[in-house]
């Protein structure tokens, strides 16, 4: 990335870099130079002294004040732009052409400290951004065939394994092939607890694909054991260089406010240049000399210059997205960092996102004179042999309550879209839908059938030897944090919250009751989420996001004000196409990004308020007589006043479990 830039006060795009003979404190001490010189000027001509003496130092004070601004308004008149610092240029000769050396020196020296401190505040909001750089380690050690080398990591090829000692930072994004750690993941996800890593028996699977107990990142720091890692992205292909590259570039992203803060400069400064040419020529209508016109114009001509608000929206939003990133929140902007903070609905995806994404056996079910461990022992039996994801989650359940060891079953055959068959000690067991067995059922099975399915559970039905054993129920349960996160949410402001997915409603209503979401829409199709969002989206004003994974749910984020994809860091299309990317796979870093673009739109307003109320103050004030050395102070306060507002966002912290 590049290093801190100086703000050109008019349009908020940046400038040039301000280094020189003391480095990047050249500026702040050329202000406070000048600083010096006036004061010692003032000494000298208040004991008395008059000739060159206190003139000289005045002079002194205005060659070090105006030293960058000059530079600055002289590179904005060869773009044919005038800027703010050409104005105060302006100012300080006409206030010399008046013979007022020692408010011209003033106005420089304040407009130059200023500056100076805008800039040392804005370069370290960009050093905050920038110190994600700095995570990865700069070399890496290697596993070769006759032992390890070290290189630069930069020279790491996909496929190659490195050796992670205890308490490194890992230097690539990669798959765990031996060892196992915790590694703290919080540089890139923001997961405030370390991850623990195993090795996979399947290092060459997809990237994306790696189930995240065997996924490293970048940048991450290594806990108490060594690992050896197979490297699956380039250096300039990892998570961290991308959400780093991604943030680099949401710096230039304007927001909706900074965009209309943008289109009021360029009307308010030749309106103001148009008003101070008429007061020049306020002598010509009112009996009064020359040189009081001329000095009342150049007193509004300072009052006016919008330097607060130009720097108010930048400033904010740079601080935002800054913090964000320290979070494990990537924010690709502005725009999408305050429209984060207006919403008022939410859509979430089911599968993934709200849940867990896969089933568990939620009820068993037994029918009378059958014991429950009896019913899921000849159901593990049987499922012990399919992959299916329904025989998954009866095998874990399986392997959690019962002690003893089960049977083999032989003969196992799927029943395709009912069930499956097989042979357990010699008795056939058959496991699948009551449709499967239609009127057979005895009626005390039927209605544990029928009950658990209204309440949107997937339904297996046992029998062994033409006896029914009973019922198990399934369902695709809610991740552990989502009720918290939902119950966080609304106390965020958020009003309607709602669930889409592409199960049976009945499963999405019994979700949605658990969660305590607004409604919940089942049945949908990926075409018929991007509908549910765009009526969403007319009945909210437009206000609306959509959070998913990324990939199946692109089309319903795209179409949302504001797509969050979770679970980003090793997904390179949640990175592509969402506006905001949850690093980790947590759904507590959402309200922690609601609270903190909340926040970062309070301080918008708040900054604007200042800076549009200085403005609106200080005109009035200089036009009755308020003189070019308390004008210089006011405007120059208010820019500091606005930065410093904005900085308190680098520190700010959700109530409660804030990502670090």
């Amino acid at each position: 990335m590049n290093g801190p830039k100086s703000h050109d006060h008019t349009d908020g795009d940046g400038g040039h870099a301000h280094g020189g003979l003391f480095g990047e404190r050249t500026e702040l001490i050329f202000a406070l130079g000048s600083g010096a010189a006036l004061l010692a000027g003032w000494l000298l001509e208040r004991s008395g002294a008059a000739g060159w003496g206190p003139l000289g130092l005045f002079l002194a004070a205005y060659l070090l004040g105006s030293w960058f601004t000059v530079q600055e308004a002289i590179e904005n008149l060869r773009q044919r732009k005038f800027a703010i610092d050409t104005l105060m240029v302006v100012a300080a000769a006409g206030a010399a052409m008046l013979g007022e050396w020692a408010e011209g020196a003033l106005l420089l020296f304040l407009f130059s400290l200023g500056h100076a401190l805008e800039h040392y505040a804005m370069g370290r909001a960009r050093r905050a951004i920038e110190a994600l750089a700095e995570l990865a380690p700069e070399h890496a050690t290697v596993r070769r065939p006759d032992g390890t080398a070290e290189v630069a990591v930069a020279e790491l090829r996909v496929g190659d394994v490195v050796l992670v000692r205890p308490n490194e930072r890992l230097p690539a994004d990669g798959v765990v092939v031996a060892g196992e750690s915790a590694v703290n993941q919080a540089p890139v996800t923001g997961e405030s607890v370390p991850v623990d890593k195993r090795p996979s028996d399947e290092p060459d699977v997809d990237f994306s694909r790696v189930p995240a107990e065997h996924k490293v990142f970048a940048g991450t720091i290594n806990g108490p054991g060594a690992l050896d890692v197979r490297v699956a992205r380039l250096a300039s292909e990892s998570a961290l260089a991308r959400v780093v590259r991604m943030v680099s570039e949401a710096e230039a992203q304007k927001s909706p406010t900074q965009r209309f803060t943008d289109r009021f400069e360029r009307i308010f400064v030749p309106a103001v240049l148009a008003g101070v040419g008429l007061l020049m020529l306020a002598w010509v209508v009112v009996d009064e000399p020359f040189a009081d016109s001329f000095y009342r114009a150049m007193a509004v001509l300072v009052a006016s210059s919008p330097c607060a608000l130009a720097i108010s929206v930048p400033s904010a939003v740079l601080s935002g997205v800054a913090r964000a990133g320290r979070g494990g929140v990537l924010v690709k902007g502005g725009g999408p960092l305050e429209n984060l903070g207006t919403l008022t609905a939410l859509a979430f995806d089911k599968t993934g996102t709200l849940t867990e994404g896969r089933p568990n056996v939620t009820e068993i079910e037994p029918a009378i004179g059958v014991t429950a461990d009896e019913l899921l022992a000849a159901a593990v039996a049987v499922e012990a042999q399919s992959d299916h994801p329904l025989a998954v989650a009866v095998v874990a359940a399986g392997a959690a309550r019962l002690s003893g060891p089960t049977p083999a079953a032989e003969g196992v055959e799927s029943l395709t879209g009912q069930g499956v068959r097989g042979r357990v000690a010699g008795d056939e067991v058959l496991i699948g839908k009551p449709a499967l067995f239609g009127e057979a059922l005895p009626e005390g099975v039927a209605a544990d059938a029928e009950r658990l399915a209204r309440e949107g559970r997937t339904v297996m039905v046992v029998r062994r030897a033409g006896r029914f054993l009973g019922v198990i129920g399934l369902l695709d349960t809610p991740r552990p944090a989502a009720a918290e996160v939902i119950a966080r949410l609304r106390a965020l402001g958020l009003k309607r919250i709602v669930m889409l997915s592409g199960d049976n409603q009945g499963v999405a209503d019994a979700i949605a009751k658990q969660l305590g979401l607004t409604e919940a829409r089942g049945g949908l199709m990926p075409e018929d989420k991007v509908d549910a969002i765009r009526q969403m989206r007319a009945q909210e004003g437009g206000l609306v996001a959509m959070v998913g994974d990324g990939v199946n749910d692109a089309p319903a984020m795209a179409s949302a004000t504001v797509g969050i994809a979770m679970g980003a860091a090793g997904s390179d299309v949640a990175l592509e196409t969402a506006d905001v990317a949850l690093m980790a796979d947590d759904l507590r870093h959402l309200p922690f990004a609601v609270g903190l673009s909340r926040q970062t739109s309070r301080i918008i307003r708040q900054n604007l308020w200042v800076s549009l109320g200085m403005v609106g103050f200080l005109i009035p004030a200089t036009l009755f007589g308020l003189n070019i050395g308390a004008a210089v102070m006011f405007h120059e306060g208010s820019t500091l006043v606005v930065v410093a507002n904005a900085l308190r966002l680098l520190a700010w912290r959700e109530r409660g479990t804030a990502p670090a």
